[in-house]
C-alpha cells in the first residue's frame, strides 16, 4: 500500500463518528513520552501510558491537551492501554451530543462563555474560542505604543 493510500484511509477512520464501546476510555493527553508512547489522565485521574498504533505513526500528530479514544490492554503493566481514535472538535461536539464525553473533562469557564455565545445566535464566536493560543509569545503591546509615542516626541523636539 502506498504511503497516499495509506494516509487516505487512516484520516477516512478518524472521520468516522461511532459512540465508544464499553471498553473504550475517553482520556487526555499529559505528555509525550518518546518512542511513541503518551501519558494520559482518564476522567477518575489516573495517570498511565498509552501506545501510538503503527497505522497513526507519521500520519496524525497529537499534543498536549488533545484527547483520544483508547482501549485497555489487559497484559499491559506500564503501557496500559492503546489508542483507537484521535478525537477531533467535532468529535467533542458530537459525543456531547450523545452524552458519552466525561463531564471530568468540561472546563466550566468555556462552557459558560460557549452557552451565551450559542444563545445569543454568535456560532462564529464558539469557533473563534476554540483556536489555539500560542503560548509561547508575550503580546507587549503597552511598551509597543511607549516607544513610539516617545520616539514620536523626540522627533518633535527636533
Amino acid at each position: 500500500m502506498s504511503k497516499a493510500t495509506k494516509r487516505k484511509h487512516v484520516t477516512k477512520e478518524i472521520q468516522d463518528f461511532t459512540v465508544p464501546t464499553e471498553t473504550q476510555l475517553i482520556v487526555r493527553i499529559i505528555q509525550s513520552r518518546g518512542n511513541n508512547l503518551h501519558e494520559v489522565v482518564d476522567p477518575t485521574g489516573s495517570q498511565y501510558l498509552v501506545s501510538m498504533p503503527v497505522k497513526f505513526r507519521r500520519n496524525i500528530w497529537i499534543k498536549r491537551g488533545d484527547f483520544v479514544l483508547v482501549e485497555p490492554i489487559p497484559e499491559g503493566d506500564k503501557v496500559k492501554a492503546e489508542i483507537v481514535k484521535i478525537l477531533t472538535r467535532e468529535h467533542k461536539k458530537w459525543y456531547r451530543e450523545q452524552n458519552c464525553w466525561p463531564t471530568e473533562f468540561d472546563d466550566a469557564p468555556n462552557n459558560s462563555n460557549n452557552s451565551n455565545k450559542e444563545t445569543t445566535g454568535g456560532e462564529n464566536d464558539s469557533e473563534e474560542d476554540d483556536l489555539f493560543i500560542n503560548t509561547n509569545r508575550l503580546l507587549h503591546n503597552s511598551n509597543r505604543i511607549d516607544t513610539t509615542s516617545s520616539s514620536s516626541d523626540e522627533s518633535d523636539s527636533c
